[in-house]
């Protein structure tokens, strides 16, 4: 495989191991990131449980490791919007990969300034992707990270198709039928920003005709792939406090430095997850596999199972002996959701997810145990909540925490 791909974001979580992945398949990869992450690790006072290499020794050793190059610009595509046609221009990629949003929903809801800086970086920043695209003249391929939390939680005991609904109407006694986005539902600033990056992509695909692929991604757990195994500077970050640590790999950190489980609320909260090797295939995939100039946009469920949260915590207790406690949910959400997902676009493509396994467990638990001296304790717990008159636990309880209503009446 060889062209020239730009990942955006690409210092980050999941965009770190996707620029080493498509490097590995022999595109020409070129980074782009402001480094905001690693100065969010700064202001909460957290570092990453794995120690994560600078930039250039990262690059230096993917290229000792492998013979390949993959080049890094620094700017802030929410900001540098010049910076960012000019470099479109120059390096003619085939496909731009959009990892560069702020992906946490606590984060997004920490604060009005938090929630600020959400909405203007994911925005401008998605915004000045697609106006750069348009006004560049390449033929660009954007494949964009989004998320499964912009469709909610309540499906009404359907499954959540890729996108699109297939609806009848009745149009003056006249049934027709017609596609229509899934409706949007989300649940924090984050998920928002994410579905109006939908609106956007609609209306650039409709008018310009760009060729856009949204990827609506589960949660993520693990932590390496095969190639940030090669070499330690290589090693992907691995967030474990209350606002950027994903609920799978939470827990186990929390298993392996001794800190009861957390499960929030009644833990029957329903997910859909993906391992971080699943996300980068699915990736390569969705850049192999680009629309058709003036199809519509192509929006794939990145997504390999779903479980409830308790479930989760039952099941790394049993493997690790934790204790499991209940805190108030700070999010405002139900008590208990189903979710039935479907994944046929890319098993389609050829993939062959990979489940939730014991083996796979024990090998972040490895990691989380290597480094668990790393860890501060004082993180594990969320000081965000979605609304002021939610009250902060940081105490819990052996059986689920008491309804938000009830808190509230109490007081």
């Amino acid at each position: 495989m060889t062209g020239n791909v730009i990942v955006l974001g690409g210092d980050g979580f999941c965009g770190w191991p996707t620029a080493l992945h498509l490097s590995q398949l022999g595109y020409d990869v070129t980074i782009v990131d402001n480094l905001s992450r690693r100065k969010i690790d700064i202001e909460l006072g957290c570092k990453s449980l794995t120690p994560i290499a600078t930039v250039e020794q990262r690059l230096n050793a993917w290229k000792e490791v492998t013979g390949k190059q993959i080049d890094f610009v620094n700017l802030n595509i929410a900001e540098d919007y010049h910076q960012l046609r000019d470099l479109i221009i120059d390096v003619e990629p085939q496909t731009i990969v959009h990892f560069a949003e702020q992906r946490a929903a606590p984060y997004s809801m920490k604060s009005p300034t938090h929630k600020r800086y959400t909405v203007d970086n994911n925005i401008n920043g998605t915004h000045n992707v697609l106006c750069a695209i348009v006004e560049s003249g390449v033929d660009v391929h954007l494949v964009h990270l989004g998320t499964m939390g912009v469709y909610g939680y309540g499906t009404a005991g359907m499954a959540v198709p890729e996108g699109y609904l297939h609806i009848f109407v009745d149009v003056e006694g006249t049934t027709k039928e017609v596609d229509i986005p899934y409706p949007s539902n989300p649940g924090s600033i984050y998920h928002m920003t994410k579905t109006l990056d939908a609106l956007l992509f609609y209306y650039y695909n409709k008018n310009d005709e760009l060729r856009v692929t949204d990827l609506h991604q589960g949660i993520v757990w693990g932590t390496n792939t095969d190639e940030t195994l090669l070499h330690p500077h290589l090693v992907n970050r691995f967030d474990y406090e209350g606002d950027y640590g994903t609920v799978l790999n939470r827990f186990l950190v929390q298993a392996a430095v001794g800190h009861p489980l957390t499960v929030y609320g009644t833990g029957g909260q329903t997910r859909a997850f993906i391992n971080i090797r699943d996300t980068v295939r699915c990736i390569a995939l969705a850049v192999t596999n680009p629309p058709k100039k003036g199809e519509r946009v192509k929006i794939f469920n990145q997504t390999t199972e779903t479980h409830r949260v308790r479930d989760l915590a039952e099941l790394v207790s049993s493997l690790t002996g934790a204790d499991v406690r209940y805190y108030v949910n700070p999010r405002k959400e139900d008590l208990e959701n189903e979710l039935v997902v479907k994944n046929d676009g890319f098993l389609e493509l050829g993939l062959q997810p990979i489940t939730l396994s014991e083996g796979l467990l024990e090998e972040v638990v490895d990691v989380a145990t290597k480094y668990r001296d790393r860890c501060d304790a004082s993180k594990i717990l969320t000081d965000s909540r979605w609304r002021e008159d939610i009250p902060l636990d940081h105490i819990g309880s052996e059986i689920p925490a008491m309804l938000e209503e009830d808190f509230i009446a109490a007081d």
